[in-house]
């Protein structure tokens, strides 16, 4: 037992001394404090800057698209389900290193809903308001329109939890998962992008995975 015991303690040090290593990069980048880190099964760590998770339901849940759109949008979940879905799977690679293979999503492609809104001319990047009151994101026009890109419901077949941004949380495919927007409560067309919570900390804008390594767009690769 005392042997055991033993084991337990290094191996105990040396997971954590490894969850040190991966959280560095949030702690380093966040001098507010504010960031917390939520265990979760199925390999995801559940992150929230504002140190809770924030909750709407279905009923109350409202999207707002505006800024540079000839059709301000107002929608609601059940506005969101009755567009045409589209479904990918893909993983979820968070910048701090960890991942999640092949996630199952469901939802809105970001472009079905730019389309409904009419982009005006001018309107060249996003942000992104989480109902958190904190969080921000961006997206270019380009990356914007790329079909792996999802205003998503559903995740890992069934709808999104509050863990998880629901009721309806932005995906980006191709990027690390800051970029995917939890809590999603407003998407606004902008003359240029207005960089995000993290990366007005000092993240990539273009938060592309594989960026480190060189490339633009792994996901052209």
């Amino acid at each position: 037992m005392v042997g055991l015991g033993a084991v337990g303690i290094v191996a105990g040090a040396r997971i954590q001394n490894a969850m040190n290593t991966v959280l560095a990069p949030l702690e380093a980048a966040d001098p507010t404090g504010l960031s917390q880190l939520i265990p979760a099964a199925g390999g995801f760590r559940i992150y929230s800057v504002t140190g809770s998770l924030p909750s709407e339901s279905e009923a109350v849940y409202r999207l707002t698209v505006d800024g540079l759109v000839n059709n301000p949008l107002t929608l609601t979940e059940e506005d969101l389900r009755a567009m045409p879905a589209t479904s990918l799977i893909s993983d979820f690679q968070c910048v701090t290193g960890w991942r999640v293979p092949k996630v199952h999503w469901t939802g809105v492609k970001l472009s079905d809903i730019l389309d409904q809104a009419g982009v005006k001319p001018g309107g060249a990047a996003l942000t992104f308001d989480s109902f958190d009151g904190q969080y921000t994101e961006s997206l270019t026009m380009s990356q914007a329109m790329r079909p792996d890109v999802l205003v998503a419901y559903d995740m890992l077949g069934a709808p999104v939890t509050r863990d998880h941004g629901g009721p309806v949380r932005l995906y980006v495919a191709p990027m690390y998962g800051y970029k995917s927007c939890k809590w999603l409560s407003r998407i606004s067309v902008v003359p240029k992008v207005v960089p995000g919570y993290w990366e007005q900390l000092g993240y990539d804008v273009d938060a592309w995975v594989g960026h480190s390594n060189g490339r633009s767009d792994p996901a052209t690769d």
